[in-house]
């Protein structure tokens, strides 16, 4: 509850005394923020499909991978299924591998790609593609649109929108992130972590829905070797989070498979790894790496060069996809959903327990009621907005670029774009992640004086105590 100055003197001359008491409040369940994480119909299958290269099991236009800061594709990266959205530049220059890096379809992945039409890559700056490299966001499906702030420089496949306001949708998210994951870092442990040298080792505690680790070192070898990741003492339906704390942080593991029986890939929709003040992250190894990701450090970097990715991965700084100098080529990221209850970062305000006195010495007076004819008013039903969209759905804009790209002279699918559209930006959908402060819990002072006034003139003292959450 938020009261101010001038409230707490009105209230003063009215004779009440506010009290503010602190009271911790037990946690609740809350998804990541800005409704990101599940799958967004499209048609979410149930449950998504192992890894593998068959016809589409459905579509999802969940974001899949979000970067606050800049995303630089490198080395032998192959691609990044599901909707990727760079809030700064977008880089593609690949030092080897194949000359394609594809966004929204993947050739091997969970094969449940966005709707044909949706935003496939959405960039809040500028896009740039090397010399005789080229970004694919069709694949094998109808084709996405890649929305872009800035400018664009080199081959893309897809249909291609200039938008000035391309980030509007996710304005505030990079925001949110940071602070869901500092306050994801403060939840009580119920396990422990030891690392074995050949595997780091988390115990459960068997019963709690919720099962949070923290680590303060790498997941990785005495020598920084790769090892193993084991889960024991886990319910069954539990959400599994990790805290990572510490400025640099590194999984190295050959852990996870293709197999959807392995047990650590049977935690995978409900596996949250998270990096809450780390400027440096590192994600390697030979291992199918198996859960979600957050990086909520927005000056950070997370460079991933394991061969595949499988879960969500948001971070509010920059990502480097892909090193030619690591194990396992053709890094990729697969769009696997997070379903997890995690705890909840929002204030929520406690009720107000007024305590009657009863003065001393309380004034005789006699009463005379007054009849009063109340006015005829007409009542307009509020007008209800609906929710803003967690995800943007498909969208056609009006003011586009036809695709156009610049590219070696043995493509024939592509054609040139070296124009920014002048048009009018087109609309776009609600933004997801608000105006990126988290929910404001301010109650208004005003009935609280017209309660303060209608006690005294009672001759009532009233005591307000008030109580304040804080997250956990």
């Amino acid at each position: 509850m938020r009261v101010t100055h001038a409230a707490l003197a009105a209230l003063a001359a009215c004779g009440l005394v506010l009290l503010s008491v602190p009271v911790v409040r037990s946690a609740h369940a809350d998804p990541l923020p800005g409704g990101l994480g599940p799958c967004v119909p499209g048609t979410c299958p149930d449950p998504h499909p192992p890894v593998g290269n068959g016809a589409f099991a459905g579509r999802d236009n969940g974001v899949n991978v979000f970067a606050g800061g800049s995303m630089r594709v490198t080395g032998s990266a192959a691609e990044a299924e599901g909707r990727v959205v760079v809030g700064g530049d977008f880089t593609l220059r690949k030092t080897s591998g194949s000359s394609i890096y594809n966004v929204g379809v993947a050739g091997v992945g969970s094969r449940v790609p966005p709707p044909d039409g949706a935003d496939f890559l959405t960039v809040g700056g500028n896009l740039t593609v090397a010399d005789s490299q080229r970004l694919d966001a069709v694949g094998d499906s109808g084709g996405g649109v890649v929305r872009h702030a800035g400018t664009v420089t080199g081959t893309v496949l897809g249909k291609l929108v200039q938008d000035a306001a391309a980030m509007k949708p996710y304005a505030g998210l990079a925001a949110e992130l940071t602070a869901a994951s500092e306050c994801y870092a403060t939840t009580a442990v119920t396990g422990t972590v030891q690392n074995q040298n050949y595997q780091t080792l988390f115990t459960g505690d068997g019963k709690s829905a919720l099962q949070v680790f923290t680590v303060t070192q790498d997941i990785a070898g005495a020598t920084g070797g790769a090892q193993g990741i084991v889960f024991t003492g886990i319910p069954a339906g539990a959400t599994v989070l990790v805290n990572l704390t510490g400025a640099v942080r590194t999984i190295n593991t050959y852990s996870g498979t293709l197999d959807d029986n392995d047990p650590l890939n049977k935690l995978r929709p409900r596996l949250l790894w998270n990096f809450p003040a780390a400027t440096t992250v590192r994600l390697t190894g030979s291992g199918m790496f198996q859960g979600s990701v957050l990086a909520g450090n927005p000056a950070g970097t997370t460079t991933v060069t394991l061969p595949g990715t499988n879960g969500r991965f948001f971070t509010a700084g920059n990502l480097v996809h892909g090193s030619s100098g690591e194990p396992g080529s053709g890094q990729e990221f697969h769009a696997y959903p997070f379903t997890g209850d995690l705890p909840s970062c929002r204030e929520e305000p406690e009720p107000t327990t007024t305590t009657p006195t009863t003065p001393s010495t309380p004034a005789t007076s006699t009463t005379t009621p007054t009849t009063t004819t109340p006015s005829t008013s007409t009542t307009t039903a509020p007008t209800t907005t609906s929710p803003a969209t967690t995800n943007p759905t498909t969208t056609t804009e009006p003011s586009t670029t036809e695709p156009s790209t610049t590219g070696p002279a043995t493509s024939t699918t592509t054609s040139t774009s070296t124009s920014t559209s002048s048009a009018t930006p087109a609309p776009v959908p609600d933004t997801p992640g608000g105006s990126g402060g988290l929910p404001d819990t301010g109650t208004d002072a005003g009935p609280l004086l017209g309660l303060g006034a209608l006690l005294l003139t009672g001759g009532t003292a009233l005591v307000l105590v008030t109580t304040r959450r804080r997250t956990r």
